[in-house]
């Protein structure tokens, strides 16, 4: 095993010295260990949504197997994941945000039907690895006025505290995250550059179900992995689309439309049928990147992970896992995407790398949209624009790494 290595050295005093504070006020009784059991989180997610929550039912019509899910990973969190102070501090807090907008949504849908009975124009939906190029489609599409996407702090904190509320807490409480998300862990906004409006993958439509690589990435959990893997993925899929239908809604009438949603997360080519079962008349865009470059760069992302919450972070596990995983996940995209019979086109990610312009050319006929002068010079500004240079600079760091690894 090989020490965890958070992202630099000053990084790695900070975290540190936020260890002994944290070990130190919890021996001192001037603050209390969070928690990992199934109940005490639930308790805390009942406190964390509010008063009026503290006696809600959740509603069988919506049980998508969370809490078989919920009691596989809290009993690896506090074994097998060998969290620090900060990792089981940072592992309570998500697993309770995460319950309580559980709670918020059940409530939501029930007070509003509408919200689930709205339809879903046909999305389009971009299935690709970890690190295959995922979000510079996501982004390039979100240039296109004809097309709409989630946003950062919509996948963050899906259900506001008071829907109609102003200002939005779904902002406040995103910044205040992503704030000190940057502030533990330097290393995420060269990982993954991104701010709060900006467009994003919808890896925190997952979390109320407890489910998937939200929290597989960031910590050592591989019975919750495989159970995952192998569990039917169908109800969560239901429960995400919901989230879509959800978020749409809460824009409300004047920022409501029926263009087509773009969506991507890397979980889709791990679960690609069950994403067809719940968007029969999707489109979809496959991604392919070579696996050693595909593996190195997902190994990078996690280890970065892993380092920031674990006492212990085991490369040679890490690689192992993931590179599992990358293979499990192209086996399971090509034998889903033949099989589901949806409109889809392949685009691969050298090829992106040489030439987008014609990538995206070879696109849009799939959409039925013309890739006309307008939407090409959205996306010429945006490739130029500081956000996507930093993604551009991760991304030949990951390459360099791949390379030399």
């Amino acid at each position: 095993m090989t020490e965890a290595k958070p992202t630099s050295a000053h990084a790695s005093r900070r975290i540190a010295t936020i260890n002994r504070l944290l070990e130190a006020l919890w021996a001192g009784g001037l603050a209390t260990d969070p928690p990992l059991d199934p109940d005490a989180l639930e308790a805390a997610a009942r406190r964390s949504a509010g008063p009026a929550f503290a006696d809600q039912t959740w509603d069988p019509r919506f049980d998508d197997g969370w809490r078989r899910r919920l009691a596989l990973l809290s009993g690896e969190l506090a074994g097998t994941a060998r969290l620090t102070a900060l990792g089981r501090t940072i592992a309570h807090g998500q697993i309770v945000a995460a319950l309580a907008t559980r709670l918020r949504a059940e409530a939501l849908w029930r007070r509003h039907p509408e919200i689930l009975a709205a339809p879903l124009p046909a999305p389009i939906i971009i299935v690709g690895q970890m690190r295959s190029g995922s979000t510079r489609m996501q982004r390039l599409l979100a240039c296109d006025p004809r097309l709409d996407f989630t946003r950062f702090y919509e996948s963050w904190n899906p259900v506001p505290r008071r829907p109609g509320g102003r200002p939005d807490d779904r902002k406040l409480r995103t910044f205040a995250g992503l704030s000190c998300a940057r502030l533990l862990n330097p290393g995420f906004a060269a990982i993954h550059p991104t701010g709060i409006a900006q467009p994003d993958e919808e890896i925190g439509f997952y979390s109320p179900s407890i489910f998937g690589s939200a929290f597989e990435a960031q910590w050592r959990v591989p019975f919750f992995a495989r159970h995952c893997e192998t569990t039917d993925r169908q109800p969560v899929y239901a429960s995400f689309r919901r989230m879509v239908q959800t978020i749409r809604w809460l824009r409300g009438p004047a920022q409501r439309s029926d263009r087509p949603w773009i969506l991507k997360t890397p979980q889709f080519s791990q679960d690609l049928a069950a994403v067809a079962a719940a968007f029969p008349d999707a489109r979809l865009i496959l991604l392919r990147r070579d696996e050693p470059a595909t593996v190195a760069s997902a190994v990078s992302l996690v280890g970065n992970q892993v380092a920031l919450q674990s006492s212990v972070a085991d490369r040679g596990w890490i690689t192992a896992e993931w590179t599992r995983k990358v293979r499990l996940r192209e086996e399971r995209m090509a034998i889903d995407a033949a099989a589901c019979g949806l409109p889809q086109i392949m685009v691969d990610f050298a090829a992106m790398e040489a030439d987008w312009e014609a990538q995206m050319a070879r696109v849009y006929p799939l959409l039925g949209l013309g890739f006309d002068d307008t939407v090409r010079a959205r996306m010429r500004r945006y490739v130029n624009s500081v956000p996507h240079r930093r993604l551009e600079r991760q991304r030949r760091a990951a390459l360099a790494t791949a390379r030399t690894g």
